[in-house]
């Protein structure tokens, strides 16, 4: 079992990190929240070219075929840089689902999907501005039509009801679709809380208090290493389950996998808050977007309530 990325890996991800960088994310990130998608779909074409949209997707259909490891590496990246969209959906969940050609508009970023999955996904993300609509009804795939737009803690999460249509295919592979899209979802937690340890360690060194940084304080530094822990445990979990994607313990890696990031970022956006102070709830600071996007992604795909009971039972 290997768990460091390989030298492929790491260049993919610096890749998604450098177009990532150089492109006003929070400005994207504040119009896809308008309703404005433009320019969150330039994004996402954008990293189509890069090969981000075909990771999952078979080679038949010109995708890369890539592995679990391979796409919770570059969710983490995502997650980081808070990528608004259904990128969970389309690229980890949606591959698992169909075998079909409307996957190559998939590998090559021309069709954008979105998926309801009851009971645990109960609302479909971004249904208005997708190609394709799945909804998933024991081992049936139907068809879905949005319904009433709901509201959300981060409001870049654009979820509606789902009311289920006709019937497109049945699939075998449910459980192991929706442990990806988990697992998925607990990579992008992992960069978000990185992300919010990343800024908060070199706010706690710019901001001065009785004529020395903060990061200067022990108490400030036992918080800071205290996420810096938290997160360091949880990615052996991500990655360790993503390496064991189709292994008898699948679900229950996944779900502890889950848990663990979700513990780990929420730590982070309490600390992030609590180390910036008021500066983290204006409009102008980015702080405040992942502090609603952790909160949000804490419930997508499994809550923490769900995946620690289905931990529990499989250990037992």
């Amino acid at each position: 079992m290997k768990f460091l990325p390989s030298r492929e890996q790491t260049d993919f991800a610096e890749s998604v990190d450098h177009l990532l960088a150089a492109i006003d994310l929070p400005a994207v990130i504040h119009a896809w929240s308008a309703g404005e998608h433009g320019p969150g779909l330039k994004v996402w074409r954008r990293l189509a070219e890069l090969g981000v949209t075909a990771l999952s997707v078979p080679e038949r259909y010109d995708g890369l075929g890539a592995t679990a490891v391979d796409l919770v590496i570059t969710f983490e990246r995502l997650g980081y840089h808070a990528v608004p969209g259904p990128w969970v959906e389309t690229v980890a969940v949606l591959p698992a689902l169909l075998d079909d050609e409307v996957l190559y508009g998939v590998s090559t970023g021309e069709t954008v999907a979105s998926i309801a999955a009851p009971p645990e996904v109960p609302y479909a993300l971004d249904a208005d501005i997708a190609d394709l609509r799945v909804f998933v009804r024991g081992h049936d795939l139907h068809v879905f039509t949005p319904g009433n737009a709901l509201s959300s803690v981060d409001e870049s999460r654009r979820l509606f009801e789902a009311e289920p249509g006709d019937q497109i295919g049945t699939t075998e592979d449910v459980s192991y679709a929706f442990d990806l899209g988990a697992l998925a979802t607990a990579a992008q937690l992992l960069g978000a809380g990185q992300w919010l340890l990343d800024t908060s360690v070199s706010y706690a060194l710019q901001r001065h208090q009785y004529g020395r940084p903060i990061g200067q304080y022990q108490s400030i530094k036992h918080l800071l290493a205290d996420v810096a822990t938290k997160l360091e445990l949880a990615r052996p979990l991500v990655h360790g389950a993503a390496v064991a994607e189709r292994s008898a313990t699948r679900s229950r890696d996944v779900s502890a996998a889950k848990v663990a990031a979700a513990d780990a970022a929420y730590l982070a956006a309490r600390t992030g808050l609590q180390v910036h102070g008021a500066i983290g709830y204006t409009a102008e600071h980015p702080l405040g977007l992942r502090l609603t996007k952790v909160r949000a992604l804490l419930g997508a795909w499994g809550t923490p309530a769900f995946h620690r009971a289905r931990l529990l039972r499989e250990l037992a």
